[in-house]
């Protein structure tokens, strides 16, 4: 086969591009850090890429439910403690005014600041985060007690009104209280519009005793108040346990992240001390085939001509 200068300059060419080609690659993969530009350059690395990045978007999004859900608990939780706060108080004062040594005037006193501990206690009724009222079950943007009467100024629905949070695939939880179920001792009641939870009804019936200077009626609803406090603690109860479930939850996402990030980096970014050993040889081969090519092009026939 003859061999003409064309031929042998064309294929110069050739071979000087794919050289640049490959020192092209190297270039970008230590650019950028990544083994791929587009999906075509490994389309196994780039499938798997995809399914790991869609693995690591997920548990974000469930870490992100998790810390949004723990802070509503917390929230209920710090409520709840308060609320729990309250009714010993209550408690405490009603025990000295049951006392017979205690004056007509001192009751009429002590009415007066479980009458300062009602309305705190329908301002906790009403607590929000986020701008949300948290025992106000779906209905998060009402409030659950009217701030004069201290009736329920909504209706919730205590079984099914349920806010639910995604915190993993197929596996959701609960993060409201109901606030029929807080505010009426018996649990699991419903609130209605227009009336009032057992619990603001003691503190109604415990100010009319008191004002009427009633001990016994009074000391008669401690057993009332004490079922108020043992409600109270059953839902921090259960509060408490959704809390450690999501703690628990929060610990197995973060080592899900930990993982699922460390695949994703290891079949998307290059090690870096190989490609850069691979560009340097690239480059080496570059530089040797242009200088090989400039011997190549650099004869012609005016050089042998005398």
């Amino acid at each position: 086969m003859r061999i003409t200068n064309n031929m042998l300059i064309n294929n110069m060419v050739n071979y000087i591009g794919n050289n640049l080609t490959r020192m092209d690659k190297y270039q970008s993969q230590l650019a950028t850090g990544k083994k791929i530009q587009v999906p075509s350059d490994d389309p196994v690395v780039a499938a798997r890429a995809l399914k790991l990045r869609t693995n690591v978007a997920e548990i974000d999004q469930y870490q992100k439910n998790v810390n949004d859900a723990t802070s509503w608990l917390d929230t209920t939780e710090n409520t709840l403690s308060s609320i729990g706060d309250v009714l010993q108080s209550v408690r405490e004062l009603t025990v000295q005014a049951s006392s017979d040594s205690t004056t007509t005037d001192d009751k009429t006193k002590i009415s007066a600041e479980i009458q300062q501990l009602r309305t705190q206690m329908i301002s906790l009724g009403n607590t929000t985060y986020a701008g949300r009222y948290i025992f106000s079950g779906y209905k998060t943007d009402q409030k659950l007690l009217d701030e004069t009467t201290g009736d329920f100024a909504i209706d919730v629905d205590t079984s099914e009104e349920n806010i639910l949070y995604e915190i993993g695939i197929g596996d959701d939880i609960n993060i409201n209280v109901a606030g029929g179920d807080l505010f009426n001792d018996g649990g699991d009641a419903d609130s209605t519009t227009g009336t009032p939870g057992t619990l603001i009804s003691d503190f109604d019936a415990l100010i009319t005793a008191l004002n009427a200077g009633d001990s016994t009626a009074a000391s008669d609803l401690l057993d009332n108040l004490d079922n108020d406090i043992n409600n109270v603690l059953r839902i921090r109860a259960d509060v408490g346990a959704r809390t450690n479930r999501l703690e628990l939850t929060g610990n197995r996402l973060d080592s899900d992240n930990t993982n699922f990030t460390k695949l994703m980096s290891d079949n998307e970014d290059v090690d870096m001390a190989e490609t850069i050993m691979n560009l340097q040889n690239e480059e080496n081969v570059y530089k040797a085939s242009l200088s090989g090519g400039a011997k190549i092009i650099q004869p012609s026939l005016v050089d042998f001509l005398t």
